[in-house]
């Protein structure tokens, strides 16, 4: 049986939002592309915001994938930038439940775990790893796409198996399992 899917893989940011499509062919990988959508001249979060949904939309609408893996925010020192970065995660996940695309959350040590074996490996190290194993000829100058790849890569190496990521396949799967976020 031959069986095919594409993934789209997000690390959701507000100056360089990073991004990875691969596609599935009987269980083996190919690249189709990896690229940053960069966002340093809008000063405007709410333009920022509107340009990720935008772009992924986009995204969405070019190249159908059937799944979409997304690095989840790490909380840091700063709150405030955690949360312009849940945001920028919110609404690319928005994106994808808007056309019923299942999406499933992933942390960065979980993402690093899954390419290199070290959940603490560096973004360099996550980088040479898919350069090797997808045969890249070049990595990109910022590393923001090869974490957005890399979230793909990890929900292939995840796929079929019962992860501690969380997945949501449409808005009312978001709703029964965030129930306590959601207010009337």
């Amino acid at each position: 049986m031959h069986s095919e899917k594409i993934i789209l893989g997000i690390d959701p940011g507000t100056t360089i939002m990073g991004f990875g499509l691969i596609k599935v062919v009987n269980k083996k990988m190919e690249l189709i592309q990896i690229n940053e959508l960069f966002l340093k001249k809008y000063d405007d979060h709410y333009v920022k915001l509107k340009l990720i949904f935008e772009h992924t939309i986009n995204l969405i609408e070019t190249y159908h994938p059937d799944e979409i893996a997304i690095e989840a925010p790490f909380y840091g020192k700063n709150v405030q930038s955690m949360l312009k970065l849940g945001r920028a995660q919110g609404v690319a996940m928005a994106a994808g439940l808007s056309r019923e695309i299942p999406i499933t959350e992933y942390s960065p040590k979980k993402i690093k775990m899954a390419i290199t074996g070290n959940g603490n490996a560096s973004k360099e190290q996550v980088a040479k790893m898919l350069q090797s194993l997808l045969k890249l000829k070049e990595l990109p100058k910022n590393l923001d796409a090869t974490d957005g790849l890399a979230a793909a890569v990890c929900h292939f190496y995840n796929s079929g198996k019962i992860t501690s990521g969380k997945s949501y396949t449409g808005w009312t799967a978001f709703v029964k399992q965030n129930g306590n976020r959601v207010k009337e």
